[in-house]
Order: structure tokens, then C-alpha cells, then sequence
């Protein structure tokens, strides 16, 4: 169930406004994954990482890798 929840929250992330250049506090990546899934629901998020990544693989695989990252540091136990 966690690694469920971890996408989730890391395709949220990924659809969201926040950009690693901002370098953002684990308090405003949390505050944006619940924005974008308030706002666009977990298949929303879905559908937007998948447009991304058709449209420009290149930089979708960066910013996931970076999303996943970040959202492992947010939610640490």
C-alpha cells in the first residue's frame, strides 16, 4: 500500500507547480501534493505524467526522478 501511496504522491508532485530550482522546503512539496490532488485527483495526475512523458521524455525522466526523491524525504518515517 505504501509504494501505491509514494506514486501517488510523486506523480502529484510531478504536475505540480513546485520546481527543483525553487528548492523547495518538505513543507511546500507536501502543501503541493495535496493541491494537485485536490485539484486534478490521482487519475488526473496520472494522465498529465503520461502526457509528459510523451511530449518530452527527456525532461520528464529528470524531474521524476526528482519528484520521487523528494517525496521520499518529505514523507520519511
Amino acid at each position: 500500500m505504501t509504494a501505491i501511496v509514494d506514486d501517488v504522491r510523486t506523480e502529484a508532485l510531478f504536475v505540480s507547480d513546485v520546481q527543483r530550482s525553487q528548492e523547495p522546503t518538505l513543507e511546500v512539496i507536501r502543501e503541493a501534493i495535496t493541491a494537485a490532488v485536490t485539484r486534478l485527483g490521482e487519475s488526473g495526475c496520472a494522465a498529465l505524467v503520461a502526457q509528459e512523458f510523451g511530449e518530452h521524455p527527456d525532461c520528464a525522466i529528470g524531474r521524476m526522478r526528482w519528484a520521487r526523491s523528494a517525496v521520499r524525504l518529505a514523507f520519511a518515517a
